[in-house]
């Protein structure tokens, strides 16, 4: 539109300039010395004009042909860029429908043309990655950090997680320690040395770690607690290992006081001092954990401690009684104490009640170690057996109905 608009001014201007001429040319008289020009004033404007134009069209020509190297280097790199743009884009696209090969050798190929020579070599690290080549991996990160030494921090990042995913954790280690020397709080790089540290059953590096997770926010509040729960379980077994019930008393006082109410992390603490042979010392931390939650495994437990003092502990096992009247593993729990405490006739009620309530491999065979106790060996015979189908997947009958007890051993 702007050009009609230019067209239709310079047409009426040339229709005005041509009558006025028309009217009165005018005369142009040009002397110097002996030499004259005489031409009329429209004519002489004309070719005023004509040698403007070809005055101008003279300079430009001059002017291009001047710059031409410079304009035709511009072209070759803006041509190249071009080039290098597609290069990007098309490797980008090989490289997520997963044709490794061809992505790494269309990403390098025009990669230092690039506008973005970092992403290029970036990705073509990935892609050697993906066909178990390190060596050209590291080069590509390498040459990463050359194109923008800047972006140091983008390349390491990249290159602990590719050597995270090669299993190559001594290498992530390092490449990650040096990170967070440049930046101590980033969440990704904690997230990585965690899960570095993890892998490598860096048990006291992880537990100093945790702190700082939790502090950056790195993991939300439940994967912080399972990943506290996994450190803290391994090292209390490390601790467990070196045979020391003082030791492990010690240690289990440096748990954070909000873990060691988990439920598998206190299980193991109280099967580790079970072990230890300090069941003194369990029984009243599974007692505590009992009050505050019931839990059939922790109930379990408890008719497997040795304490010093079993009839104490038969009297707080039959207060659970108390709506739990015929839950088959505290029954067999008392049945157990009852045995410690030598009260033959009981422990076989309980037992007999707690198969009558829900059969129990365990259970038979504790029925038939008392009777055999008891010299009953035909019935301690059936109970081992009934036990041995129930927990063999076999057809298993019902509780067995013991004969009585001789009245010598009745309790």
């Amino acid at each position: 539109m702007r050009l009609l608009f230019g067209f239709l001014a310079v047409l009426l201007v040339g229709v005005v300039a041509g009558l006025l001429a028309y009217e009165d040319p005018g005369y142009v008289l040009i002397g110097r010395g002996h030499l004259t020009i005489e031409t009329t004033l429209s004519l002489f404007i004309v070719l005023l004009l004509v040698a403007f134009v070809a005055g101008y069209a003279l300079v430009r020509l001059i002017v291009r042909t001047w710059t031409l190297p410079e304009r035709l280097r511009h072209w070759r790199a803006e041509r190249r860029r071009r080039r290098a743009r597609r290069s990007l884009r098309q490797g980008l696209i090989e490289l997520a429908e997963g044709h490794w090969r061809k992505a790494e050798r269309i990403l390098v190929r025009h990669a230092r043309d690039s506008g973005t020579p970092l992403l290029n070599y970036l990705s073509a690290a990935r892609a050697a990655q993906k066909q178990d080549a390190p060596e050209r991996r590291d080069h590509y990160l390498a040459e990463a950090l050359k194109s923008m030494p800047d972006a140091d921090v983008a390349v390491e990042l990249t290159q602990a997680e590719l050597q995270l995913a090669h299993g190559q954790l001594e290498q992530a280690l390092a490449t990650l320690e040096h990170l967070r020397s440049i930046v101590p709080n980033h969440a990704h790089v904690l997230l990585l040395l965690a899960q570095v540290h993890e892998r490598l059953q860096s048990w006291e590096d992880l537990r100093d770690l945790l702190p700082l997770l939790r502090k950056h926010k790195v993991l939300d509040e439940k994967d912080w607690h399972d990943l506290a729960v996994r450190t803290w379980r391994a090292l209390l077994a490390r601790q467990a290992a070196s045979g020391d019930g003082t030791a492990l008393q010690a240690f289990w006082k440096t748990v954070p006081k909000e873990l060691r109410g988990d439920r598998q992390l206190l299980t193991d603490y109280i099967r580790a001092l079970m072990k230890l042979g300090e069941d003194d010392s369990a029984e009243p931390l599974l007692r505590e954990a009992l009050r505050q939650h019931w839990d059939p495994e922790w109930v379990r437990l408890y008719g497997e401690l040795h304490t010093q003092h079993p009839e104490r502990q038969l009297a707080v096992a039959e207060e659970w009684l108390k709506g739990h009247e015929n839950n088959a593993v505290l029954l067999l729990t008392l049945g157990r104490i009852c045995l410690r405490n030598q009260l033959w006739g009981k422990a076989r009620s309980y037992l007999e009640a707690s198969l009558g309530s829900q059969p129990l491999p365990e259970t038979w065979r504790e029925l038939g170690l008392l009777l055999e106790r008891l010299d009953e060996p035909e019935a301690a015979a059936e109970a081992f057996k009934q036990g041995l189908l129930l927990a063999t997947g076999g057809e298993s009958g019902e509780a067995a109905t013991a004969p009585a007890l001789p009245a010598r051993l009745a309790s």
